[in-house]
């Protein structure tokens, strides 16, 4: 049992030495390994230009859609504008109509007041509706 003990702990010994000297091997900087860098190199090139162009369409997206809400935003006002302006024009009729029926009111109950006078009961009759 001892034996087999000091066999094992000799193989791990020996095997963890070995990985050791393997591992510290000194490996030079190759011809492929330039090679390889310079495709990695101008593939990053690439992919650099490709993000540069894909920002700037998306810059002139959002300066489209910057002018759009521009225009948007003007169409309103204008709506608001109109809304405004034909509000006053179609109250236009309606207030001098008003104006008019007020007018005739006055001269009706003008009228009143003055055939009251001669009349004692249409006196009563206004004073008690608060006309006269």
């Amino acid at each position: 049992m001892k034996n087999i003990k000091g066999i094992i702990l000799l193989a791990i010994l020996i095997i963890s030495f070995t990985t050791v000297n393997v591992f510290a091997k000194n490996v030079s900087f190759t011809q492929d390994d330039r090679d390889r860098l310079i495709r990695v190199e101008a593939r990053l090139d690439e992919g650099i230009k490709a993000v540069n162009q894909r920002i700037d369409d998306v810059k002139g997206e959002i300066q489209a859609l910057r002018e759009l809400v521009y225009v948007v935003v003007a169409g309103i006002f204008v709506l608001i504008g109109f809304v405004i302006w034909d509000r006053r024009t179609a109250l236009a009729p309606a207030i001098r109509k008003n104006k008019e029926l007020e007018e005739r009111e006055e001269r009706l109950e003008k009228a009143l007041r003055e055939y009251a006078k001669k009349e004692p009961g249409l006196a009563d009759i206004l004073k008690n509706l608060g006309l006269m």
